[in-house]
């Protein structure tokens, strides 16, 4: 009797990555402004979430000399599973920082700055002293000079927001990033609730001052689930919202879930705007700090 082999054959299957539309490209990084801003931020001993977390519109944005400067270091305490920027131990506070950001400012010609910066946990007022300093220091290099500051949670800390708000930034801006059912997977050591409070409580201390938040899309959510942070960002009294496509830094973070088509950003850009927000920047390279000035124009 001739002997029978069964052969098991394991097939992986896996779920087809997206293919990247061509509608979705962003000019490469290159020219005279992108070469002399780099000379310049290099040359400061500063940072940028432009390079730090491979913003697609960094070949745009700085060829149109613009940028947005990020403190305190560029090593981030949290592990955010769509962001870029180095993890770890963060670096020692660098208090003349604030100066030096003011002299980029200066020499770029800025009437209007975008300050971020990484998660500092480490610190009781996450970092708070660091952002009101400068604000301060580029409104005294650059009288006139609007400051726009897209802040961390602050751990939910009320008190160091009003550090920051005592400073009297032209506009606040947070982001809540996703909806509430990924927050586990792609806002680790962040809530919802918590972010919707500091929102709040921006408006609450200073009710003429803009707040300003944003959101990713392409990570799983769904259109109505969007919508719902949305109204959940109204009710919160949050004026100018941002919405633009996740796309992956890296195979080590999260996945694209898929690519939001053009005509959906419209028409969330659309509801946004009958919802009460006073701006609504909506479309697939669209980042927090993108347009930034057209926003409170």
């Amino acid at each position: 009797m001739a002997s029978c082999k069964l052969v098991l054959v394991l097939v992986s299957i896996t779920q087809p990555r997206p293919a990247r539309p061509d509608w979705l490209r962003a000019p490469a990084p290159g020219g005279q402004n992108y070469r002399e801003l780099k000379a310049l931020i290099d040359g400061l001993k500063l940072h940028t979430v432009c390079e730090s977390a491979a913003c697609p519109n960094v070949g745009d944005c700085w060829n149109r000399r613009t940028a947005t400067f990020m403190i305190l270091g560029n090593v981030c305490t949290r592990r955010c599973g769509f962001c870029a920027v180095e993890k770890g131990a963060p670096l020692e506070v660098d208090y003349d920082e604030p100066r030096r950001v003011a002299e980029a400012v200066a020499a770029m010609g800025l009437r209007y700055a975008v300050v971020t910066s990484v998660n500092r946990d480490d610190r009781k007022d996450g970092g708070a002293e660091l952002f009101a300093a400068t604000i301060r220091a580029i409104r005294e290099r650059i009288p006139g000079c609007q400051v726009e500051v897209l802040v961390p949670d602050f751990q939910g800390s009320h008190a160091a927001l009003e550090i920051v708000m005592n400073a009297q930034p032209d506009v606040l801006n947070h982001n809540t990033e996703t909806v509430p059912r990924l927050y586990r997977q792609v806002r680790l050591g962040a809530r919802y609730e918590r972010s919707l409070d500091m929102l709040a409580h921006a408006k609450c201390i200073a009710p003429k001052t803009p707040v300003k938040s944003g959101l990713m899309l392409g990570l799983g959510e769904t259109l109505e689930e969007v919508r719902d942070v949305m109204r959940d960002l109204r009710a919160h009294r949050v004026d100018i919202l941002t919405l633009g496509q996740y796309l992956r830094p890296s195979p080590k973070h999260l996945p694209i879930v898929r690519y939001v088509q053009p005509a959906e950003f419209e028409d969330l850009r659309r509801a946004g705007m009958a919802m009460g927000f006073a701006h609504v920047e909506s479309g697939p390279l669209v980042r927090s700090s993108y347009h930034a000035a057209e926003a409170v124009a």
